[in-house]
């Protein structure tokens, strides 16, 4: 109940009361939101699996109908995996709700009976180590009364194997009590699916880009049944357990001193058809000028294209962002900016890519006699051009102190060069030119174009965003389409911690699987040991130790 300004206590010992009821009364209403989210979202989800069924039934007892039939049931395959992954976030963030307060019971799903694994499996029995005295009274007189066992299906490569994970019980002779040692971390419910396996589910999902229904087949073929219902429902748990790793990437990116900034195209079904969203990456990069910070890559994703969305993604951001020249960014280039102003930075490579396609030799001996003339002009600008990029490649790992005093040497003069001969160039072309366009695109920006003159941070491009971006350019011919918003979202977690595995050279796969394993039993403070930089340093030290040690 809230209190009204005339309600409130005077005294400090009745506020301090009516202030722990008015937070147990919003924890309590926080829980049964969440609750309610989390059977709505599993209400969702049976729904969807519902109409699968109904679909593949009409399928087979009418025959294959159409392609345009199959190809919607595909669709709603997708959909469901994305409504039961949903379904089990919420429900995990229901748990943890529920368990702030006790007058709230946390909300179950109710899951399928889990099929008997195959008989011809491998199995290994990992027996935890058993108490050796009374939890309850110290007594050493214990007796083994029985055991618990949880069933981990797990990974080795091109084989699977049911790991046992045996509990035993003791009860003590003294006291009559049980003893049993606690169940270990288990990143699904019941244990079902190991880290190795789950990581390798994530890594082809979102790195490799193989939909949940194709890894379901190729499971079924090698002997596994593990249908799309279940592995949604485990890629649901992962992105759960690893958001807390998600936001120090997230906060290591932004507190850069310079950021590679893009965006790409990304299909999301919204109410039956399909919209076009975005994917949004930010790429912290020192490499290039030889910076201590190790490089690291987030994502983000969204319905449309609006200039909010950069804006709100560097809202927390105040350094230099290399960027194309999308109008979205211009607000946080204003001077009168709340915040502190970013430093905008142009893409060279988008400036040459007008000219070129104006003077592509190639595409011009390709298309013969109907091809359009080679512009002399743009011919020169890419020639101009090419002669910058000769000297950035050169002086690429360098310091910036280095890369600042080769460009004051050599750049500047080409550059200062080139910008007197785009205005001479400028003033003899009539307004129905081609060329004019690329030249005005460098001519009315060229503050921002010049810039990394002066401050040698300063990439000659945006590669380093577009580098990040390429394996959604080719991997959405195999997804097609986000199944939802909350499933773009997901993509862009999961694409945020493979990028930065990569570009730190650490197998995705492999440290996935570490973290998978590890990340509950981390403290927050120690969260960082993770992170892909720190633990490809811990891996190599405890490696030169083992050697050292032999």
């Amino acid at each position: 109940m809230t209190l009204t300004p005339d309600d409130l206590p005077s005294d400090l010992a009745s506020a301090l009361a009516a202030l722990r009821a008015e937070r147990e009364a919003r924890r309590q209403a926080e829980a049964v939101a969440a609750s309610a989210q989390a059977k709505l979202s599993d209400t969702e989800a049976l729904i969807a699996h519902l109409q699968l069924m109904i679909e593949k039934l009409k399928r087979e007892k009418y025959g294959q109908r159409s392609e345009r039939t199959a190809r919607l049931i595909e669709q709603m395959e997708l959909q469901l995996e994305d409504l039961v992954t949903a379904a089990s976030e919420d429900e995990l963030a229901a748990a943890a709700a529920a368990a702030k307060i006790q007058s709230v019971r946390a909300f179950a799903r109710k899951r399928p009976v889990r099929r008997p694994w195959p008989e011809t499996i491998e199995r290994e029995r990992v027996v935890v180590e058993p108490p050796t005295a009374c939890a309850c009274c110290g007594g050493s007189r214990l007796s083994k009364l029985g055991e618990d066992v949880t069933e981990t299906l797990e990974e080795i490569p091109r084989r699977f194997k049911l790991i046992e994970t045996v509990r035993e019980k003791f009860t003590c002779r003294d006291c009559e009590k049980i003893t049993q040692p606690p169940a270990p971390f288990h990143v699904t419910p019941r244990g079902l699916i190991g880290p190795q396996l789950l990581a390798t589910i994530l890594f082809d999902k979102f790195g490799m880009h193989a939909p949940l229904n194709r890894q379901s087949a190729r499971f079924k073929a090698e002997g596994i049944d593990l249908p799309l219902s279940t592995l949604a429902d485990q890629v649901g748990h992962a992105t759960f357990a690893v958001m807390p790793l998600f936001h120090v990437i997230e906060r290591h990116v932004l507190a850069a001193e310079r950021l590679h900034g893009d965006d790409t195209t990304i299909r999301i079904l919204a109410k039956g058809k399909c919209a076009t969203g975005r994917i949004w990456t930010y790429t912290r990069d020192d490499r290039p000028f030889a910076g201590p910070a190790p490089p690291a890559a987030i994502y983000y994703a969204s319905s449309d294209r609006r200039g909010e969305r950069p804006q709100k993604h560097l809202a927390g951001f105040a350094g230099i962002l290399q960027c194309d020249c999308y109008s979205g960014f211009e607000p946080l280039f204003d001077p009168q900016r709340k915040e502190q102003p970013i430093t905008p930075a142009f893409c060279y490579a988008h400036a040459r890519r007008g000219f070129f396609e104006l003077a592509d030799i190639a595409k011009k001996a390709r298309d013969g006699k109907k091809g359009k003339p080679i512009s002399p002009i743009a011919l020169e600008a890419v020639r101009r051009l090419d002669a910058l990029f000769e000297i950035e490649r050169a002086i690429n790992g360098r310091s910036a102190a280095e890369r600042y005093a080769v460009r004051q040497e050599k750049s500047k003069p080409l550059l200062d060069d080139m910008h007197a001969w785009l205005l001479r160039e400028r003033d003899t072309l009539s307004r129905s030119s081609e060329v004019l366009k690329p030249i005005n695109y460098m001519l009315r920006r060229w503050a921002d174009f010049a810039r990394f003159i002066d401050d040698g941070r300063i990439c000659l491009s945006n590669n380093a965003a577009e580098r990040a971006l390429r394996g959604i350019a080719l991997g959405r011919r195999n997804w097609t389409f986000a199944g939802s918003q909350r499933g773009a979202d997901r993509a862009a977690v999961m694409l945020t911690l493979i990028t930065t595995a990569r570009l730190n050279d650490v197998d995705p796969k492999a440290w996935l699987a570490d973290v998978l394993a590890r990340i509950a039993d981390l403290p927050a403070s120690r969260l960082h040991e993770l992170l892909p930089w720190d633990w490809k340093r811990l891996r190599e030290a405890d490696k030169a130790a083992d050697q050292q040690a032999a």
